[in-house]
């Protein structure tokens, strides 16, 4: 009974999107009138990126009229509730908007001129079961048109073949009450997106943005809360600095992306002693864990694997069961080709530079820079403290802007994700260099997927 209550309690707070089916990406606004904040943060961070400025989206709104929502006016001189919800879904075959109407006759007049303005054909409106359809091909190819029940209204633009599917939609969207979507309850925000697995909650205020989500799909392993972590006390420092508290379920995936680094570094190394060295390592970690990300420093051409493992000086850090059980599971290292025996550990040569693996009492570290390395071992506490989130992280966007713009031309050229990577350079990257400080925190919830949150904050205003 109570799980129940809760359910129905849960789904009562929940937005209720008009979106329609077989979107790839929806974004749902639950009052137009509740966006001043983040419409703030997004015009301010629009002077240095231009993508983000409201006036790059706002044309996204609606399929053919021009709307404002930070000027209401602009809404209201269509007929549209300027405090109302908005959904837009976009389809492989065009996108439709659904909103809420203060005056239909006023609507209609400015839709049909509008729709006429953007190269409809002549329409006539019909009305079935009172439902009022217009569907206007458009010269240069494709179809444009809406749907109105009482004060419902879904408009559509569609491609070359998609008018008549996304009409049957708009009919659909506004025959029905729209049924809460519980995913959108779980995140907070003003605005809201979904897409690929993933729904993101958005709000702001002139100098910070806030993301709220939940993905299914991130290449993460699972994360637990944990009483205590030897590295919550820490200071955050340098380009990425994250305190992370890992499942016991999800310590071999945690491993084997750093067993798969190595081994592509290191061809000459035997494959099942690295595998069984690692699976030796697994057992004897607690979960709790660190990333110090210190700076990048580009050498050479990122298209191959040493230069990109090298580029971000970094070192990690795990807290070990039993330190005389971990010497004991590492010491296969010291057979490796290139290993060198250390004081405290090895160094091995590979590709590109060496990977130095230390012990420090119960701190097994893992660093591809002396600096780096020697920096946060000497930075380890001796006692633990609680940490408050299965993980927390804190990026320099300054130092994350200077690492971006060392992509070169001739990488982007013949890498994909490299060219992706310039691509988010060209346009955040003078953003970042005048952001004051990005953090945020994650975990694991039921189903697989995990749970963020992030916050963007830029310098207060004058």
């Amino acid at each position: 009974m109570v799980p129940s209550l809760v359910l129905a309690a849960a789904l009562a707070a929940a937005p209720a999107p008009r979106a329609a089916a077989s979107a790839q990406t929806v974004v749902h606004v639950p009052k137009l009138d509740a966006l001043s904040g983040l419409t703030a943060f997004l015009e301010r961070a629009g002077a240095h990126a231009p993508l983000l400025r409201p006036t790059a989206w706002r044309a996204e709104l609606h399929p053919f009229l021009t709307l404002d929502p930070t000027k209401p006016e602009t809404l209201s001189a269509v007929g549209l509730d300027p405090t109302g919800p908005a959904t837009v879904s976009l389809r492989a075959d065009g996108r439709v908007s659904c909103m809420r109407v203060t005056d239909a006759q006023v609507f209609q007049a400015q839709a049909a001129e509008a729709i006429t303005a953007a190269g409809g054909e002549a329409f006539k409106p019909a009305t079935s079961k009172g439902v009022t359809t217009v569907s206007s091909e458009r010269t240069a190819g494709g179809a444009m048109g809406y749907a109105l029940k009482g004060q419902e209204v879904c408009a559509y633009g569609a491609t070359e073949r998609g008018g008549p599917a996304l009409l049957k939609e708009a009919v659909k969207l506004v025959g029905k009450t729209p049924a809460p979507d519980a995913r959108l309850g779980k995140v907070a925000g003003v605005a809201f997106i979904t897409t690929g697995g993933a729904v993101v909650g958005l709000d702001g205020t002139a100098s910070a943005l806030k993301a709220d989500g939940t993905a299914t799909k991130l290449p993460l392993p699972p994360f637990q809360n944990q009483a205590a972590s030897p590295y919550a006390s820490m200071k955050p420092e340098g380009l990425l600095f994250s305190r992370v508290a890992v499942a016991p379920a999800g310590l071999p995936q945690a491993v084997a992306s750093l067993r798969a680094n190595i081994q592509a570094l290191c061809p000459a190394c035997p494959k099942e002693q690295v595998r069984s060295t690692a699976d030796a390592v697994t057992k004897q970690l607690t979960g709790n864990m660190l990333v110090n990300m210190s700076n990048v420093q580009v050498r050479g051409s990122l298209k191959a694997p040493e230069a990109r493992f090298f580029a971000v000086k970094q070192a990690l850090v795990a807290e070990v069961k039993d330190a005389a059980a971990m010497k004991q599971a590492l010491a296969p290292l010291g057979t490796l080709p290139g290993a060198k025996a250390l004081e405290d550990g090895w160094a091995l040569a590979v590709k590109g530079g060496s990977v130095l693996v230390k012990l420090k009492g119960k701190h097994l570290v893992v660093g591809n820079d002396e600096a780096v390395t020697r920096t946060t071992m000497a930075a380890l506490p001796e006692a633990q403290s609680k940490l408050e989130r299965a993980v927390d992280f804190t990026l320099d966007p300054k130092l994350l802007a200077r690492g971006l713009s060392q992509v070169s031309l001739t990488d982007v050229l013949s890498d994909e994700q490299l060219a992706a990577m310039f691509a988010v350079s060209s346009e955040l990257g003078p953003l970042l260099s005048r952001s004051e400080r990005i953090t945020g925190w994650m975990e694991s919830v039921p189903g697989g997927a995990h749970r963020f949150f992030l916050d963007w904050t830029l310098p207060a205003s004058r």
